[in-house]
């Protein structure tokens, strides 16, 4: 980490539920939830808790100094709308394949 960045996981004691074009995408209570300096809260979703039948590889890459490189999937309409860090850094192992959405409902 560079100073003044920081990043903290813990489980969510949230409920997570993610909808798209009225389909459930994920629903979980098992969520982590990860907070990074100058970033909204993120929710990763264990894979087990997300409809992956509904999403195709995308082939997009990004890459985070302090997370590694990002895999994304997509929806028809709806590109790269889901990422995960199949290798992450060190710092951040807890949220290895588990799968994150730009907007999240939470209960």
């Amino acid at each position: 980490m560079t100073t003044g960045h920081r990043i903290t996981i813990q489980r969510s004691d949230r409920h997570v539920r993610v909808v798209h074009g009225g389909q459930v995408l994920a629903e979980s209570d098992r969520s982590l939830v990860l907070r990074e300096t100058g970033c909204p809260e993120r929710y990763y979703i264990p894979p087990e808790d997300v409809a992956l039948d509904l999403l195709t590889a995308s082939g997009a890459q990004t890459y985070c100094p302090f997370k590694g490189t990002a895999s994304y999937w997509s929806l028809p309409g709806a590109e790269n709308l889901v990422w995960a860090y199949p290798d992450p850094k060190p710092d951040v192992a807890e949220i290895k394949d588990h799968l994150c959405f730009y907007e999240v409902e939470l209960f």
